[in-house]
């Protein structure tokens, strides 16, 4: 009767640890219920680590840019972080992808104050990324300058509410020149004036007063 083998010293607990390590590997999808290879998880980009598998997670993401939804939640329970696009792009398709990426652009714009350029060999998407409110500002696009609130070309020494009576090219040159040398134009009158010296009240034609800095109307006492 030959000799019976038996297992190397140890060989069980090795068997054990490898036993341990593929369950390990193995994960359960929190949206298909089925269980995956590790090979199959979906990693966030380091936001999250919820356990989806490739499939679902395509899929989800199909749905909610179908629905013109681009910034995307991970549909973990009570998670919140984004989903992560360039993490993404390798299980989606290069159309569903692009049209993610249009959205997403979308969004962003969204979120700021916009007007487009208002002279026609243009017409450039203008955003206001600033905290303050614009007024004269110079297209990036054809480096012309334009009024943000009123979306019209930059009228020179006029306010908004005057930009419509423009007429012609004499108007727009007085209304630069009177940009230039920093003139104040009276409320009431429309007639400009320059404080050289002395008080910076000055006295318009009606007898009211302008303050030269700040451009308000005085009335006397």
């Amino acid at each position: 009767m030959g000799n019976k083998l038996q297992k190397p010293l140890g060989s069980d607990r090795v068997e054990e640890q490898e036993q341990q390590q593929e369950e390990d590997s193995n994960f359960t999808c929190d949206l298909c219920i089925e269980p995956n290879l590790s090979d199959r998880k979906f990693k966030n980009g380091g936001l999250c680590n919820h356990p989806f598998c490739l499939d679902c997670i395509s899929k989800y993401i199909e749905v909610k840019v179908e629905g013109f939804t681009g910034n995307i939640e991970c549909p973990g329970l009570n998670c919140g972080h984004p989903i992560d696009p360039l993490s993404c792009r390798p299980i989606i398709s290069k159309p569903l992808f692009e049209k993610w990426s249009d959205l997403l652009c979308d969004s962003m714009v969204l979120r700021f104050e916009r007007c487009y350029c208002p002279y026609q060999d243009c017409s450039a998407l203008v955003l206001n990324e600033c905290k303050y409110k614009l007024k004269k500002i110079k297209c990036p696009n054809c480096k012309k300058q334009f009024c943000f609130r009123c979306k019209i070309p930059w009228h020179a020494g006029y306010e908004c509410n005057e930009s419509g009576q423009l007429r012609d090219s004499n108007d727009i040159l007085v209304g630069e020149l009177i940009e230039e040398k920093k003139w104040t134009r009276c409320y009431n009158c429309g007639h400009s004036v320059e404080r050289v010296s002395g008080c910076r009240d000055i006295k318009c034609k009606y007898a009211l007063f302008l303050s030269s800095l700040c451009v308000y109307v005085v009335f006397p006492v």
